[in-house]
């Protein structure tokens, strides 16, 4: 007599064939295109200013701006009242790496808008992009 188990293992051991799908990709929702692009631009002005206050913590805790401070003292007149310090402070530095990373997110998701739409008017000319799947 056999079992369930048997057959449930005599099942598991026949080689399942590898099915491919060709698909083609003729369509590109622009909200959603519009959506992602937003997302990884501002994900990508996140990353842009944590990196620019980490340097200019490392910069600053390893003495480089006041080492700037003397040779720019040196090459200039003493009377010179110019100051890397002063000019470079941790909140001017803060703020335009925020104005960069807002204007950074602004452009990105205005380029993600068109290229979906560049890309639905090309698919009428070319008939989309091939693209297959397998289920391994």
């Amino acid at each position: 007599m056999s079992s369930v188990a048997e057959k449930l293992q005599r099942k598991s051991q026949r080689q399942t064939s590898v099915k491919q799908v060709r698909l083609k990709l003729v369509y590109i929702d622009f909200w959603s295109a519009v959506k992602f692009s937003f997302l990884v631009a501002a994900s990508l002005g996140i990353v842009l200013i944590v990196a620019t206050m980490l340097v200019w913590i490392v910069l600053n805790s390893t003495g480089i701006f006041g080492d700037l401070d003397s040779i720019f003292r040196d090459i200039l007149t003493q009377e010179s009242n110019f100051s890397v310090t002063s000019s470079f402070s941790f909140g001017q530095v803060a703020m335009f790496s925020v104005i960069v990373a807002l204007l950074n997110t602004l452009v990105g998701t205005a380029l993600g808008a068109i290229a979906s739409m560049l890309y639905n008017f090309s698919v009428r000319l070319t008939g989309g992009i091939l693209v297959g799947f397998t289920n391994n």
